[in-house]
């Protein structure tokens, strides 16, 4: 049986909290309709399509790469990195990996990079949802403990609330210290 994984990842741009990346394997038998790239659809929209994947995929899988590890390593190695988890994480080896962008993470399976590959993969497309509405699950509980900085709000991309709020209470635990709005903010604090 041919088992084509699709991966993708959510959450390069934020300043704040993880990068999380889904891989799955959908079931041909059962069609899920209006999978599409994440960021084209609502969030009521990517819950409900997130519910009916996990339901009706064959296999799916969610990893992620902590704030840590995306300040040791860059932003574009940590994607990598969380995305060949969420591909070693499932329980069978596919037969191949459709991996949204241009480049390709560790894999031990033939993989295929493809550009917009979240609009143009179903598979992909189902890995964006499943990252997307992980990631935002984990910036509304981290709002819970940082609520100054309304996480709930923006996910923590830099909007002009957050750098503000930024700015008047300083980084938080989740706030990754090498990106340049994090990082100016540290390097004048200490100068």
């Amino acid at each position: 049986m041919e088992w084509i994984c699709g991966t993708d990842e959510a959450g390069r741009g934020p300043i704040a909290g993880p990068v999380v990346a889904a891989a799955v394997i959908l079931d041909p038998a059962k069609p899920i309709v209006g999978i599409n790239d994440s960021k084209k659809l609502s969030e009521k929209k990517r819950q409900r399509l997130s519910d009916e994947i996990k339901a009706n995929a064959l296999y799916w899988a969610i990893a992620q790469c902590d704030v840590d590890e995306i300040d040791q390593l860059n932003i574009l190695h940590a994607s990598m990195l969380a995305m060949q988890r969420a591909v070693e994480a499932l329980p069978v080896a596919p037969t191949e990996v459709l991996v949204d962008g241009n480049r390709l993470p560790k894999l031990t399976v033939p993989a295929r990079a493809i550009v917009g590959g979240d609009a143009l993969e179903e598979c992909i497309g189902a890995a964006s949802i499943l990252a997307k509405v992980e990631r935002d699950r984990q910036m509304l509980e981290w709002h819970q403990h940082f609520p100054d900085y309304g996480f709930d709000r923006h996910k923590a991309y830099p909007t002009a609330f957050h750098l503000a709020q930024l700015q008047h209470f300083g980084p938080c635990k989740i706030h990754r210290r090498s990106f340049a709005p994090v990082k100016k903010l540290l390097t004048n604090a200490a100068n």
